[in-house]
């Protein structure tokens, strides 16, 4: 019976409160708060998953939830946002304190000058505008155009909410803020190369929607493979002139005279000039490092840089590639972290899940053919997660780690890191390939290693360290 009473009790509270509610609605559009000032003393971010769950803050994001606080906000009858006509609950306003959710449909870049970064209260017969910071999405990276650019280059910087950028801090701390010029939409900022830049790590960039940096490998040489100068040695073995072993004399110097030295031509001008290569040959240019005697070729080396626990989806092959000449319809690159592949390709037992291997085939793009050409020396990262036998693990859900990388390259027989050319038939992203003659040039430079773990810059770095 008691029990009986208690619930009966708790009905009777909920149902009065319900009374005041909707006496409180109606009191809400009461003339004696519509001549009331607006006074708008902070606002406030709603975040129950940060270390501060309720944050004063100057600025907030599309989808936000702010808490506004001052005085006479009861009885509010419009809010905008940018000029955008914000919904908010009648329920969560007091006479100090009201919340709205910012509307992800808000214009930020796009919204009239007149009106950015306003928010605009109003009453029948008041109203107040309060300056506060409106912003799309935390600003990310996904790539570089050149990673190891020289003095004088352009440089694109490619990923979301880019917009405006006004701001770049190289990983020697130099920073640049004349000539940068950023995509409308956001997708990219390019600047110049100043010369004198020695050290590698992140860009950061800063913009209309904050800060963004791109990955740890911009102008990193730390964990150089091989750059056709010196930084590694070569290998090659049962050299011939037709044969498909690249030596240090089918090395060409740099076709644009950037100053880069060195570089290595698929395929050999000798093999070119003979007619190019055939359809349906497999192997029929390779280039390796020297092997088990070269101690670069030994990657523990780079635990320095990359911590042997790094997670391969955080750990990438670099190297530069030049197409002066459309590569489209015939070939492809096969990447083997040691000597114990056929250079037989996509399609071929080369391609298993339990192999160290991976392709690049960048004329096939999202399933379409497309003529691939470059404007001057371009990167190319190709995280180890890629590679056959690792991306077989992570669909497994195993968490292959940079040291299985270089164990494996340890432990096998001749533990060469090669890049060879295969001009057989395949299938690719769909795109089926009959092969056909292959006369063009393709020059790659700068093998490398490099960490490839993308970065987020917290808008409030505390609560990364909780």
């Amino acid at each position: 019976m008691k029990n009986s009473n208690y619930i009966w009790l708790w009905c009777l509270v909920f149902l009065s409160v319900g009374f005041v509610a909707c006496n409180n609605e109606d009191e809400y559009f009461d003339g004696k708060y519509q001549d009331m000032p607006i006074v708008i003393d902070q606002i406030y971010l709603e975040d129950h998953e940060s270390s501060v769950p309720d944050r004063p803050v100057d600025f907030a994001r599309l989808g936000q939830l702010i808490r506004v606080e001052g005085k006479g906000l009861y009885g509010m009858k419009k809010v905008y946002v940018n000029g955008y006509d914000t919904y908010f609950n009648r329920a969560y306003v007091t006479d100090n304190s009201m919340l709205i959710q910012i509307n992800s449909s808000t214009p930020v870049v796009d919204a009239d000058p007149d009106v950015r970064d306003i928010i605009r209260f109003i009453k029948d017969r008041t109203e107040t505008s309060y300056t506060f910071t409106i912003r799309a999405a935390s600003p990310s990276v996904t790539s570089i155009s050149n990673t190891l650019p020289k003095a004088g280059e352009t440089v694109y910087v490619y990923g979301r909410g880019l917009h405006e950028t006004t701001k770049i801090t190289l990983p020697d701390g130099t920073e640049i803020s004349s000539g940068i010029e950023s995509d409308e939409d956001g997708e990219w900022y390019s600047f110049t190369m100043p010369s004198d830049i020695t050290k590698g790590g992140s860009v950061y960039s800063e913009g209309a929607n904050g800060t963004a940096a791109t990955p740890a490998y911009f102008n990193n040489t730390d964990c150089m493979v091989l750059d056709f100068d010196g930084n590694g040695t070569q290998g090659f073995w049962s050299w011939s002139e037709t044969g498909s072993m690249i030596n240090d004399e089918d090395l060409v110097n740099d076709p644009l005279n950037s100053g880069r030295g060195k570089s290595v031509q698929f395929v050999p001008e000798r093999l070119i000039t003979a007619g190019g290569i055939a359809p349906g040959k497999p192997r029929a240019a390779e280039c390796w490092t020297a092997g088990n005697d070269d101690d670069r070729d030994d990657w523990s080396r780079m635990y320095a840089y990359i911590p042997a626990t790094t997670p391969l989806t955080e750990v990438a092959l670099q190297f530069d590639v030049y197409v002066p000449e459309a590569w489209i319809g015939t070939g492809q690159l096969q990447i083997a972290l040691f000597n114990n592949f056929n250079f037989s390709g996509i399609g071929s037992d080369d391609d298993a899940a339990s192999k160290q291997v991976a392709f690049y085939v960048p004329w096939i793009q999202e399933g379409k053919v497309v003529p691939f050409t470059t404007d001057g020396w371009q990167t190319v990262t190709i995280p180890f997660s890629d590679f056959k036998k690792y991306a077989a693990q992570i669909e497994n859900r195993e968490t292959p780690v940079f040291q299985n990388v270089v164990d494996e390259r340890n432990a096998s027989t001749y533990r060469n890191f090669g890049i060879g050319f295969v001009n057989t038939d395949f299938t690719y992203q769909g795109v089926n390939v009959t092969a056909t003659t292959f006369n063009s040039r393709i020059y790659l430079d700068n093998w490398r290693v490099v960490p490839c773990r993308s970065i987020t810059i917290s808008d409030y770095p505390e609560d990364e360290t909780e």
